[in-house]
């Protein structure tokens, strides 16, 4: 049974797949809270795309006894994405297209080159060290900071590592997050951190929207604590009709796309069938379970 659209509310959600036993879900579109869990008693095996999916709650399903798994997914298409932004950001891409198309001004913006300049990178994981790569060949100074960072892993990719996020912030040109959500990384920008960037600097976020405090970013951009920012994020998906995000004129915002290619939905979808058949032979494969307790 495919269902195409976003279906929004537990109550609907429940509706819609209460008798099914197998639900496969793509990235983090539709939460699977313990309260959702206990409304579907028929449920045994759900599929999520990727490895890692924060709106699971996968104490809860072993509670239930369902298995969930996950697929594989590549890093590149949201690296890709992050410099798409980058560009589209720096050089009025947008705006400037809408205007040829619209009989608008021609040559109405000025743009901003990278070469020279500072890219700071909040994480330097599987993605963040891809757009590092990227940003070296255009000729920009690369810094990165995370809690986890170490010096070595920063040198193995030629990137400079930050003495702190602060420092990061206020001395970086762009700034690009690529951290995983979490309770430490969890509102980690707000607005004492985004009133710490240049008047000038831009912001980029293709991870999870609330690693950045969405009011506070709404207000730096209103009153000019930044230039501009680009998101493929949000707290809430789809973004509401009336959503100032969507409105915002120094904002560039895509509907998560970071995912979204033709290769990662090939590798998903594939996946996704030998996670079922492995299921149903009584040997389920890329499990996902609670982390073990500390302590």
């Amino acid at each position: 049974m495919p269902i195409h659209e976003h279906i929004a509310g537990e109550d609907a959600v429940a509706e819609a797949i209460g008798d099914c036993e197998i639900v496969v879900i793509m990235r983090e579109r539709t939460p699977f809270p313990g309260s959702l869990f206990a409304r579907l008693p028929r449920l045994k095996l759900l599929v999520t795309t990727g490895m890692r999916n924060a709106s699971v709650d996968l104490e809860a399903a072993a509670r239930h006894g369902v298995t969930v798994c996950g697929t594989g997914s590549s890093a590149q298409p949201t690296a890709e994405l992050t410099w798409a932004l980058i560009l589209g950001l720096a050089r009025h891409l947008v705006p400037e297209s809408t205007a040829l198309r619209d009989g608008g001004p021609w040559q109405s913006t000025v743009g901003t080159e990278l070469h020279g300049r500072r890219l700071g990178l909040l994480g330097l994981g599987r993605i963040g060290a891809q757009v590092a790569r990227v940003g070296r060949a255009f000729g920009m100074e690369v810094a990165a900071w995370s809690e986890n960072l170490t010096a070595e892993r920063a040198e193995a990719e030629q990137v400079r590592a930050a003495d702190s996020k602060e420092e990061l912030l206020e001395t970086s040109d762009i700034v690009s997050v690529h951290l995983v959500l979490s309770d430490r990384t969890r509102g980690l920008l707000g607005a004492p951190e985004l009133r710490r960037m240049r008047p000038t600097a831009l912001l980029v976020n293709t991870s999870r929207a609330a690693i950045v405090d969405q009011t506070a970013l709404a207000r730096a951009l209103r009153d000019g604590w930044i230039a501009g920012a680009a998101v493929d994020v949000f707290e809430r998906e789809p973004l509401p009709p009336g959503d100032p995000f969507r409105t915002l004129p120094n904002l560039l915002a895509t509907p998560h796309l970071g995912y979204v290619t033709r290769g990662n939905y090939e590798r998903f979808y594939g996946d996704v069938v030998e996670d079922i058949s492995a299921y149903l032979q009584g040997a389920p494969i890329r499990r996902l379970t609670p982390p073990e307790p500390v302590g």
